[in-house]
């Protein structure tokens, strides 16, 4: 596979639809973010990173942070009961509601429906800080580690900015407490959640720092983080969960599991083969990136791999 010849033509389809939809304004650090930003990169499973357009410039991980969580909270309890034991908190189905909604948190006992909304990953990242003691610490530790890259950080004005405009997300945790649902205090549990969307990587970091996911589990230095059934599992829910409630039409579109973030970034994996990227901070009114989504949908129709 010729991935540089294919980056370049993905990126000039999808560059006309660069400028549409609109950038993220409820989270003011994220409103400065100029629409013109366009880059896509692939890592495959061998090491081996192209890219073009922005492909090097950090940007926000929002929600594709998410993925990261819950990978690190499957790793640290190992065995069927740790499993069980963070799935006994959250499920694995698609809400069919916006990533921050609270309307089916109280008919179902303050259990999210999935990891990849809001209500979900408040869950994980609980379940994370109880695990290490510093759960936004512990994920960028890893992903400096994963994506080769030591200077990886967090960006304070988008961390302050999150929990300026933090109010609903206050809400849900607050709600789960009250049915007992999280095992530390909320304030702690929002500032971490906060930073660890706080993040800032570039597709390159993300591509590389991702791969994991399609090594089935293997980390770059070839140990294991998690069993394969466990990536196995990851991917199901990133297909099914993670682009938010367009889930079904990204499936539809582009076949791949894959994880959004209103940062304007979309990490998608191909298991066995590679994990791409894409970053183009307009959105959809779904919160996921036109043109990235179109892009990756071009990658999977020129490519022709995908999971069906």
């Amino acid at each position: 596979m010729d991935y540089q010849a294919v980056l370049e033509e993905v990126a000039a389809y999808a560059r006309p639809l660069v400028r549409r939809g609109r950038v993220a304004d409820y989270i003011p650090a994220l409103e400065r973010v100029s629409a013109d930003r366009f880059g896509i990169a692939v890592a495959d499973i061998h090491g081996a990173v192209h890219g073009v357009g922005d492909w090097e410039v950090p940007f926000s991980v929002q929600s594709i942070s998410k993925a990261f969580s819950l990978a690190l909270v499957m790793a640290q309890s190992p065995g069927s009961q740790g499993e069980d034991g963070i799935w006994k908190r959250v499920g694995r189905e698609p809400s069919g509601t916006p990533f921050n909604s609270l309307v089916q948190l109280e008919a179902e006992n303050g259990i999210p429906r999935n990891p990849f909304i809001n209500a979900g990953a408040l869950v994980v990242t609980d379940r994370l800080q109880t695990l290490t003691g510093d759960a936004s610490t512990s994920m960028l530790d890893f992903l400096r580690e994963e994506s080769g890259n030591p200077d990886l950080a967090f960006d304070p004005a988008v961390a302050e900015s999150e929990a300026g405009h933090g109010d609903r997300n206050a809400a849900l945790a607050h709600f789960m407490a009250s049915f007992g649902n999280l095992e530390n205090p909320v304030p702690s549990v929002i500032e971490h959640y906060f930073w660890q969307c706080a993040i800032e990587m570039s597709c390159r970091d993300l591509a590389v720092a991702g791969g994991f996911l399609a090594r089935h589990g293997l980390r770059a230095d070839g140990s294991r983080l998690l069993e394969a059934r466990e990536a196995k599992r990851i991917n199901a829910v990133m297909l099914t969960c993670g682009t938010y409630d367009a889930a079904g039409e990204f499936a539809y579109r582009v076949g791949l599991p894959a994880k959004s973030g209103v940062g304007g970034g979309i990490i998608a994996v191909i298991p066995g083969r590679c994990t791409l990227c894409v970053w183009s901070p307009g959105l959809d009114a779904r919160g996921n990136s036109v043109a990235g989504a179109a892009a990756l949908d071009h990658f999977t129709t020129l490519t022709g791999w995908s999971v069906f």
